[in-house]
Parts: C-alpha cells; structure tokens; sequence
C-alpha cells in the first residue's frame, strides 16, 4: 500500500493511458480515467479501481465532472498533441493542478508545453532514444 495516496486523472484511454490508469490503481492512488470513447474504457484491467468519465476532456464541463479541483497529478495521454495541449494547459494554468504531465508526438511543441509549466513525455524522443541505445 502506499503511505500517500495522490487523486490522479489520466485523460485518454488507449494502451498507454489505461497502462499507466492500471498501475498508478494497483499502487493505491484514487484514479479517474477520462476519454471521449466509452469502448476505449476496456483496454483497462479488470483490477482497476478507479472511476471512469466518458466526455471530451477539453470541456470543462467533463474536466469538472472528474473533480479536477482535487487533482494531485493530470496526466494528458490522448494521441493528439493539441487534445494534450489544452487539457495541460486549463489544468495547469487555469485550474491550479499542482502536477501535469502530457504525452507529446511532436518533438517541436515540447518548448510550448514546458513554457506553460507543463512536463512532457515525448513518445517520438524516448523510442528514437531507445532504437539509438540498442544500436
């Protein structure tokens, strides 16, 4: 069990998301996936237990309903970089969300993320990075 629980909301439910929504579950932390596709909600473990909300997440309305304004952490997984952008961005800098973290393709946005305060992984920089390794 963990010693502090953080209120995690992970918007995107595809591998990725549900990956980390599955494991940041099973260490103890009270997670909300968001994802505008209710099927996408079935790539989560029949383990999960946390809570789902189906919506476009770069409606506050949606962002609301998954109580952001407990967030510890935000975590941006879809795969479009301007989805990510503007979830990171009204949670960063609108709604106060201590943490933010955003999935980001393009190489060249991961400047505008980190100027909003916004950490990023770059899906295209870690896999170059990993191919380069094993070279």
């Amino acid at each position: 069990m963990v010693a502090s629980s953080w209120y995690v909301i992970v918007v995107g439910c595809g591998r990725l998301g549900a990956y980390v929504a599955n494991q940041l579950s099973l260490q103890g932390h009270d997670v909300v996936v968001v994802d505008i596709n209710k099927e996408a909600f079935g790539h989560l473990s029949h383990g999960f237990s946390g809570f789902l909300v189906e919506g476009d997440a770069t409606e506050l309305s949606v962002l609301k309903q998954a109580k952001i304004e407990q967030a510890n952490l935000v975590i941006a997984s879809t795969r479009r970089d301007n989805v990510n952008l503007m979830v990171a961005q009204v949670a960063k800098t609108i709604l106060g969300v201590p943490r933010v973290i955003a999935r980001v393709f393009n190489p060249e946005r991961e400047e505008t993320y980190q100027k909003l305060g916004v950490e990023t992984v770059c899906s295209t920089i870690v896999a170059g990075n990993s191919f380069l390794f094993l070279i």
